[in-house]
Formats: structure tokens, C-alpha cells, sequence
């Protein structure tokens, strides 16, 4: 379990072909310090297991369906990665809980930069559009956001945006992004169960509480 709050920008020194998947290492002195084998690190908000470390770097196994999905697939030697360490037990929960698992890739649309501030428009899968909403959590390569605008449900393509201050700017690749950049998404894990339990409520399941009560398009139920 992650919270967003990016500990140090890494980099991906080597990635050796491993069957249908690679094998990454990442140069991450802060995070490897300290790491041992078995150990999660969100890798630009994946959560990928440590297999081996030195004083620097760590290596981490990338299965193909992580590659197919996640934005990391197109990663090459070089790309830098925001880092992230679990979050121990009883630590405070900085930004939201984010469980390195991504929902999608969004591609950045537009980057507006302000004076201290720069706001990233990023496009949005049709599948994941009802789980966004505005002042709502949103992990983008694994660094927790509060969305700052979203597109109306009957738009032909959907997209959010994020504001972003200087710290994070400066404390994540946020603020290297360019139009037409991919990045991971993970959406809040609250709209996800939420999400499911109406979709069996809606299908009647009569094991699910008040699943005899058919919801109304107003929102209602009957």
C-alpha cells in the first residue's frame, strides 16, 4: 500500500529482456539504501517486488500484463520514474491510499504553466471516466492529485485535470511532462468498490444488501 507522496525521482539504468517480460533496474539511492528482497516500490505508481538491490539500485520483475497495460511499457534505458516505498504501518497517509495497481494510461492533452502553478489536462478512458470526479483523488504515475476539473459525462472523449505547485514540479517527472506523454492512472479504490457493488445491484444479485431495490436513473431506488 502506497499514499502518492513521491519519495525521490529514480532512473532505469538497465531493463534486460526476461521471458515475455523484463527485468528493471532502477538507480534510486534513497530507496535502495535500505531495501531488501521481497519488498514492494511503486515504480511511477506500479508496485513492482524487489529481487535485488545494491547501495543504489534495486531490480524488479515486470510480468507482460503490467507492460501491456501500464505506461512503463514503453519506458527505456534512462526514462525517470517517480518512487515510492510502502507505506509502514501507522504512518501518517499524506496524500490517499494507492495500491500500485493502474487502472490505465492517460496521455497528456495540454500543459498550461502559470506563474507557480502549471495544470496538466490528461485524457481519460471511457471506462474510467465514471470512477473521476472533481475535488476527488487521482494517482497519475503514482504521485497523489486532487482533480481540479473534469469532462461532462456526454463529452466525446474524456479527460480531467490536475493543478500542480511548485513542489511537485520539482519533487516528481510531473514536471517534465509533455504533450502526447502517456502516464499511468490509478483511480480511488472507494470508486472502484462502489462501482462494482452497483453493478450487482443493478443485475439483482440477491446477495448483495438492497439488491431487490431497483435503482431509478435518478439515483433513487423503488
Amino acid at each position: 500500500m502506497f499514499t502518492g507522496i513521491i519519495e525521490e525521482i529514480g532512473e532505469i539504468t538497465t531493463i534486460t529482456p526476461e521471458g515475455d517480460g523484463w527485468r528493471l533496474t532502477v538507480r534510486a539511492p534513497r530507496a535502495a539504501s535500505d531495501a531488501v528482497h521481497g519488498e514492494s516500490i511503486a515504480v511511477s505508481g506500479v508496485c513492482l517486488t524487489v529481487v535485488g538491490s545494491t547501495a543504489e539500485t534495486f531490480d524488479a520483475d515486470v510480468m507482460k500484463q503490467t507492460l501491456d497495460v501500464a505506461a512503463i511499457g514503453g519506458a527505456t534505458v534512462g526514462t525517470r520514474v517517480n518512487i515510492e516505498k510502502a507505506m509502514p504501518v501507522g504512518a501518517r497517509l499524506g496524500g490517499h491510499i494507492v495500491q500500485g495497481h493502474v487502472d490505465g494510461v492517460g496521455e497528456v492533452l495540454e500543459v498550461r504553466p502559470g506563474a507557480q502553478w502549471s495544470v496538466l489536462r490528461i485524457s481519460l478512458p471511457g471506462d474510467l471516466a465514471p470512477l473521476v470526479v472533481d475535488k476527488g483523488s487521482i494517482s497519475v504515475d503514482g504521485t497523489s492529485l486532487t482533480v481540479s476539473a473534469v469532462s461532462a459525462p456526454a463529452a466525446d472523449a474524456a479527460w480531467f485535470e490536475v493543478s500542480l505547485i511548485p513542489e511537485t514540479l520539482a519533487a516528481t517527472t510531473l514536471g517534465t511532462r509533455a504533450v502526447g506523454d502517456r502516464v499511468n492512472l490509478e483511480t480511488d479504490i472507494l470508486a472502484r468498490h462502489v462501482e462494482r457493488l452497483l453493478a450487482f445491484r443493478a443485475a439483482g444479485d440477491p446477495a448483495v444488501p438492497g439488491a431487490d431495490r431497483a435503482v431509478t436513473t435518478e439515483g433513487g431506488s423503488r
